[in-house]
């Protein structure tokens, strides 16, 4: 029997109140194996990250407060 018949199997097993719990572990899992995205960055992205960063360093932003306040959010 390999692994996953064996996991198959101690599903089955488990009493019916503890389904949901293994069912969330499963799916924590899953989600921190899975990340969003698996694309390198672009060159074109890279540069944009970089010149917000350098942008950031010469105080050219406004909080998120200050956006949604212009926003009226």
């Amino acid at each position: 029997m390999d692994v996953r018949d064996h996991l198959h199997q101690l599903v089955d097993e488990l009493p019916e109140a503890e389904i949901p719990a293994a069912q969330r572990f499963l799916q924590y899992l899953h989600e921190v194996h899975d990340p969003i995205d698996h694309e390198p960055l672009s060159d074109e992205t890279i540069e944009a990250i970089r010149e917000g960063e350098e942008a950031m360093k010469r105080g050219e932003f406004i909080t998120l407060e200050e956006y949604r306040r212009t926003r009226g959010l």
